[in-house]
Order: C-alpha cells, then sequence, then structure tokens
C-alpha cells in the first residue's frame, strides 16, 4: 500500500480541515475523505469509487485510500457497500435526473 499520496493542485488541504477539523483522513496529504465516524467512511467509500473522484489518483494511490477507508470501517465495525452497485445507483439516478429534464 502506497504511504504517500501527491499532493493535487484541484485539492485545498486548508479547506479540508476547515470543513472536516483536525480529523482522520483516508487522503492525509490533501485532506479528502474524512473517515472519523461510520457515516464519513460510507461516504468516503462511495466517493472514492465514482469515476470522477478516482481519475484524479494513481491506481496505487486509489488502493491506499482505498485500505486506509477499509481499515476505518473494520476498526469501527462499519459495513461497506458493493462499490459496483452503488455505481450502478448512481447511473439510475442520473439517467432519471437527465429523463426529467
Amino acid at each position: 500500500m502506497t504511504k504517500r499520496i501527491r499532493r493535487r493542485a484541484d485539492a485545498s488541504p486548508s479547506e479540508g480541515l476547515q470543513k472536516y477539523g483536525d480529523t482522520q483522513f483516508a487522503d492525509p496529504t490533501n485532506k479528502k475523505y474524512p473517515i472519523d465516524t461510520p457515516g464519513r467512511i460510507r461516504a468516503a467509500w462511495a466517493y472514492i469509487h465514482q469515476p470522477s473522484n478516482a481519475s484524479k489518483y494513481t491506481p496505487a494511490e486509489r488502493r491506499s485510500v482505498q485500505g486506509r477507508i477499509r481499515k476505518a470501517a473494520a476498526s469501527r465495525n462499519v459495513e461497506l457497500p458493493d462499490p459496483d452497485e452503488f455505481l450502478e445507483l448512481m447511473r439510475n439516478v442520473r439517467r432519471r435526473k437527465r429523463e426529467e429534464e
């Protein structure tokens, strides 16, 4: 698992600290994906599996972020949803939104 994640130009670590406080992050370099509560753990899992977010990381960095989320989930007995099911759900939601427009 990669320990170091590169600093992203599109991310502001100070914003992450301001928004979430001094907490544990799955991406500690950029202060992304807080993993301090069960709700945030599930949200981090959902967000890192969205293609628009995942594409901002190398495969090794993604594995590192996902590993930190899994570790936080295990330590708090949080069940993580199947990423493929989540992605299919989001595709359906987006499709319905487009159809309504």
